[in-house]
């Protein structure tokens, strides 16, 4: 009997020595298996680690290659470059035919002009007539009319003012700003142009003729003078020589 409540004893004994062994090894347990999965993930970690560096890398690598295809771009731009001469080849060919109409059109203007030019020399031979058909008539200061006579600049008004698009001013300093009517210099002078003198010294111009051509020009000189014609050579009218405008072209006129 003594026996078996030992044997009983010693069972329970070793049963709770069991249990006490078994508690304290749990949470060792727990932490080894924390600490297992840490180690599980941190592996996992590096083993991603290289994989994301080579991803990295053979994302770099097409840009690399991107750099290096730059300098065969530049190439072939450089190759490109003869196109682009031929085009400006092409361009220029083009520039040149605009040149041929443009030359088309100038041919067709002269063509104008040349017919034109028969009205223009009939409406200077027109008002070279009606100055030609004063010769002789007394000076009269303000007269703008041939039944009242004519002062210097009377007298062109008179020859020109039907005949050009243009108002002609009254006085003779007037004409000579005038901007419809181009400077003419004195070796250029043909028929038809106005020739300007200072006699008395009040401004620019105060006197005013029409060139007749040879070196002659026809004039209204003044008070007790009649309308005559004179030599723009004479020492006289090459001292007080201002000046000329051309005021009748084959633009200007009617």
């Amino acid at each position: 009997m003594r026996l078996l409540i030992t044997l009983f004893l010693l069972a329970i004994a070793q049963l709770f020595s069991n249990v006490a062994s078994a508690s304290p090894q749990s949470p060792v347990n727990a932490s080894l298996h924390k600490a297992e999965k840490k180690s599980a993930r941190e592996d996992e970690r590096r083993k991603r680690r290289p994989v994301k560096t080579s991803a990295k890398k053979n994302r770099l690598a097409p840009v690399q290659k991107s750099k290096l295809k730059k300098p065969k771009k530049v190439q072939t731009a450089s190759l490109h470059t003869p196109a682009k001469k031929s085009a400006s080849k092409s361009r220029k060919r083009y520039g040149r035919q605009r040149k041929g109409t443009v030359v088309a059109s100038n041919l067709a203007t002269i063509k104008m002009s040349k017919a034109h030019r028969l009205r223009y020399q009939k409406a200077r031979e027109t008002a070279m007539n009606k100055l030609m058909g004063q010769l002789g008539k007394p000076y009269q200061w303000g007269g703008t009319s041939p039944h009242t006579g004519f002062d210097c600049s009377g007298l062109v008004l008179y020859a020109y003012k039907d005949l050009v698009k243009f108002k002609i001013p009254r006085t003779a300093n007037e004409m000579y700003h005038l901007r419809d009517a181009a400077p003419v210099k004195r070796e250029a002078l043909e028929k038809g142009d106005l020739v300007f003198f200072r006699i008395n010294n009040r401004g620019a111009a105060d006197h005013v003729g029409v060139y007749l051509g040879n070196g002659k020009f026809i004039q209204s000189p003044r008070t007790g003078k009649d309308i005559q014609i004179s030599a723009l050579g004479e020492d006289y009218w090459q001292r007080h020589y201002v000046g000329a405008r051309r005021v009748m072209t084959p633009k200007t006129i009617r």
